[in-house]
């Protein structure tokens, strides 16, 4: 169905080509959309909608039926009479008409890429609806996810629409109320630069717009429309891991989430059982700020005494004062390949369980 405010633009656009003045009324005579009142055509409007005729020249108005597959939708009635104006709402009706029929095949398209990315389609049924609705099965896609904050008019998914354009091959849909999905329709030779080029500029589209607080994840690249739903479970897991290890980053891809997905399908049981075990009841981030920036930096620096010493200004010797007293209270030592890994490990599930927790209140 389309929308009001869709048919109050599109006659107020005819008007200002044809000059013409149009209503659109459902078929008990009601308003719907108008460029002028005409408020007195609403009865003539019922009796015609029950009246054999397409169309009829009613005291001063011309009036037309635009259907919907044989069911009477819409009655169009043009301000005047004459033959000018008789032929300019046939081809209004007729616009209306496909508009219509347009939405209509978007609906339905929209519809069957929801099902798709929620795993609620039989193998045979993607198949067989795929080509009743025209949709390749074998080019290679990518599913993006974007969360935002409110936008100028909180509209973000007609926003994204209107970023990849309503020709493209690419489908923009929304299965809840917090993200905007795109399944997007790759060239054989794009590589995840150019995904994460198009990630950057829908963000600089929304943030143009006023949208706030932009976050966009994707999944890997599948060429069979059959595995859409899984690049779509990845770009979701991209999306909630990239909160928790890369919150500095507004564009996160699955395959660059490494240990980190591994650790937030990590039950939270098994989290506290290993940091007890590991530090004997302590949290690795209750150290003091001046020994995490250490830490941090010795990770940064893939475990360079003498670089990492350069970057915070202090001696060699300062530096390997603070590792061994770190080796001391905790038993690892950073500069032993495995006591890192450990250590490094035990951060990242901390800063995990931190973040569940949060979503619990």
């Amino acid at each position: 169905m389309i929308s009001n405010q869709i048919l109050q633009n599109t006659i107020e656009g005819l008007k200002g080509i044809a000059r013409v003045e149009f209503s659109v009324m459902d078929v008990d005579g009601k308003e719907i959309a108008s460029t002028m009142d005409m408020g007195s055509c609403s009865k003539a409007a019922m009796e015609f909608a029950t009246s054999p005729a397409d169309s009829q020249e009613i005291q001063g108005y011309q009036y037309f039926k635009i259907y919907d597959e044989q069911q009477l939708e819409y009655i169009l009635v043009a301000g005047g009479t004459g033959e000018d104006v008789y032929v300019i709402g046939k081809m209004v009706a007729f616009q209306i008409q496909n508009l219509l029929v347009a939405y209509k095949e978007r609906f339905d398209k929209d519809n069957f890429i929801k099902n798709l990315l929620l795993d609620n389609l039989l193998l045979v049924d993607i198949y067989s609806r795929s080509k009743k609705l025209h949709i390749q099965t074998d080019v290679s896609r990518v599913v993006m996810i974007v969360e935002s904050g409110s936008g100028k008019d909180g509209n973000v998914l007609e926003l994204a629409r209107t970023y990849f354009g309503s020709n493209s091959k690419d489908f923009i849909t929304a299965v809840d109320e917090s993200n905007v999905i795109v399944v997007k329709e790759l060239a054989e030779s794009d590589t995840n630069r150019e995904i994460e080029k198009s990630a950057k500029g829908l963000e600089a589209f929304l943030q143009k717009e006023n949208v706030k607080e932009i976050r966009v994840a994707y999944g890997t690249v599948i060429h069979e429309i059959k595995e859409v739903s899984r690049s779509y479970k990845e770009a979701k897991m991209a999306l909630d891991v990239g909160k928790i290890f890369f919150d500095e980053r507004d564009i996160i891809a699955y395959s660059e989430l490494g240990i980190g997905r591994l650790i937030y399908q990590l039950p939270i049981p098994l989290c506290k059982m290993f940091i007890r075990e590991i530090f004997d009841g302590k949290s690795p981030d209750e150290f003091d700020e001046e020994t995490l920036t250490t830490i941090y930096k010795f990770f940064e620096n893939s475990l360079n005494v003498s670089e990492t010493s350069r970057q915070l200004f202090i001696h060699r010797n300062t530096l390997v004062y603070r590792l061994d007293k770190l080796q001391k209270s905790t038993g690892l030592d950073l500069r032993i390949f495995e006591d890192a890994i450990t250590f490094k490990i035990a951060l990242m599930v901390v800063k995990y369980m931190k973040y569940m927790e949060t979503l619990e209140y």
